[in-house]
């Protein structure tokens, strides 16, 4: 679990498509530099968010620690949650890519030098400053267009899986690469959504150096999904199964109450 609070920029050193070793896991890789400042409490099978997505390292060399501990990072360039494979050195750390995350998430158009947001997971006695992440990408966002307003940057973006605007609010949250951010406008009918990125945020993320047509990670509030839920259950499950039973027989209570009190 995360808060979409970025705390280091780091820097893609390696992404191997086909990694051969015992951390790579004849798997695609990737790995990880500059994150030092992150890295001092990290062990093997750690989760790490990248750009939204959540990711666990699998080896590490003889002098950092190796046994598995609740630490996770969250990686912000696709926001997405990994599991760290090795720690190669105190700077620096691999992970393991699915092909499931290389088809949802903006990850494999990474290369080498590329930046990547991080976070370390959420402690339980620490200030939430953003909001609840998973690191589970729900779909890629392209930059439709940028503007100025101000010192301010306005992103609109145009999400791949147009059924997540449904989760998409005004003055909601959103994670964008694994960074927690507020919507300032929604449109479904033209299927879009902005942001608004005040200076000292365009410092702190990646996104701040984004250009139109570039893409994003799309994380939307879990709560909106675990509401939906919720509400078509109890609509599935009363007598006769369909929703507009139940719906019907929500409204004949509802108007039995009011002629009751007169």
């Amino acid at each position: 679990m995360f808060t979409g609070i970025v705390e280091v920029i780091g820097t893609v050193t390696a992404l191997e498509a086909l990694d051969n070793t015992e951390s790579g896991g004849k798997g695609t890789s990737l790995t990880i530099g500059d994150a030092g400042d992150i890295l001092g409490d990290a062990h093997l099978g750690d989760s790490i968010c990248i750009n939204g997505k959540t990711h666990y390292p699998t080896s590490s060399s003889s002098n950092l620690p190796s046994t598995k501990t609740t630490l996770t990072l969250l990686l912000y360039p696709p926001g997405t949650c990994l599991t760290i494979t090795e720690l190669p050195s105190p700077t620096t750390f691999k992970v393991g890519i699915a092909p499931e995350t290389l088809r949802r998430t903006n990850l494999g158009s990474l290369t080498k030098s590329s930046h990547l947001n991080l976070e370390r997971a959420l402690r339980a006695d620490t200030r939430l400053g953003g909001h609840f992440l998973q690191g589970h990408v729900d779909t890629v966002a392209t930059i439709a267009s940028t503007r100025h307003d101000g010192n301010a940057i306005v992103f609109r973006l145009a999400p791949r899986g147009k059924s997540v605007l449904k989760y998409i609010v005004e003055k909601g949250y959103v994670a964008l690469d694994g960074a927690s951010l507020t919507i300032t406008a929604v449109n479904d009918g033209e299927g879009w959504f902005e942001i608004m990125m005040i200076a000292y945020t365009q410092e702190k993320v990646v996104m701040g150096d984004k250009k139109e047509g570039e893409e994003v990670n799309v994380e939307v509030d879990m709560v909106g999904k675990y509401v939906e839920k919720s509400v078509k259950g109890y609509f599935e499950e009363g007598e006769g199964g369909g929703s507009m039973a139940s719906l019907e027989r929500l409204v004949e209570k509802i108007v039995e109450r009011k002629i009751a009190k007169k």
